[in-house]
């Protein structure tokens, strides 16, 4: 499938985040076009890096994804390009090169992270919303509310869990789960969000099903018939505060 060299795609204008995709390959570059839409990004995809000059001359993105191995100027030229002329975009490298050496020379040039191929789409999306959340500027601190899971009451910021009859034993585990799906309470977390927010993102599938099978236990009137910490099919899980 064949693409122009540059080619817009909003998926949710506004505060979607915009990245620019390069790579040489017309297949692949449709194919991470349709799914980073899909995944709520806007997306421009641009075949070589004189495209992508051109893109970045016309939109303010806030990541790259780039291939390393180009007709022309390389994925590793136009990092140390970008990066001489001061743009401070964040980057992720794609590349059928996975070597240290390779990874390493990225890194020297100024990439922020580094994925070889082949590679899980999933991992992609992960990796990319794991550099925007690195990127963004500090929020004023504010501390995390408590909140109200039935009987009991869950402080984040000391990771304390309470009820009637005083404070209710949590793992380690389980005190950073909670604390993650608590400081996005209401919304749709992914396992790999989880896996990543917990600091494990090799973590597996069935791992953080286990962990949310054992916190159920602990904050769930019948764990078996969840209220507060919900599966939603094919996406993840959410935590649903309330009395």
């Amino acid at each position: 499938m064949n693409l122009p060299a540059a080619v817009p795609t909003t998926a949710d204008p506004g505060e979607a985040p915009h990245l620019l995709v390069v790579d040489d390959d017309a297949r692949l570059r449709a194919l991470l076009q349709r799914f980073l839409a899909e995944q709520g990004f806007r997306v421009t995809a641009a075949a070589d890096a004189a495209a992508a000059r051109a893109a970045l001359a016309s939109f303010a993105f806030d990541l790259i994804v780039l291939d390393v191995m180009m007709p022309g100027e390389s994925g590793l030229a136009l990092t140390e390009s970008l990066r001489r002329a001061g743009h401070d975009v964040p980057i992720l490298m794609l590349t059928a090169r996975g070597e240290p050496d390779d990874r390493i020379a990225g890194f020297e040039h100024g990439v922020d992270d580094y994925l070889p191929k082949p590679f899980d789409p999933r991992e992609l999306a992960l990796r990319i919303r794991t550099i925007l959340r690195r990127a963004a500027p500090p929020a004023a601190a504010t501390p995390a509310a408590p909140i109200q899971l039935g009987l009991l009451w869950f402080d984040p910021e000391r990771a304390e869990l309470r009820g009637p009859d005083g404070p209710v034993r949590l793992t380690g585990g389980e005190a950073a789960l909670l604390a993650a799906l608590a400081r996005r309470a209401g919304e749709v977390l992914a396992r790999e969000e989880i896996a990543a927010a917990l600091g494990t993102p090799e973590a597996g599938e069935r791992a953080i099903d286990v962990q949310v099978t054992r916190l159920r236990r602990k904050i769930e009137p019948d764990p078996r018939e969840p209220r507060f910490l919900q599966t939603i099919r094919h996406r993840g899980y959410v935590l649903r505060p309330g009395p």
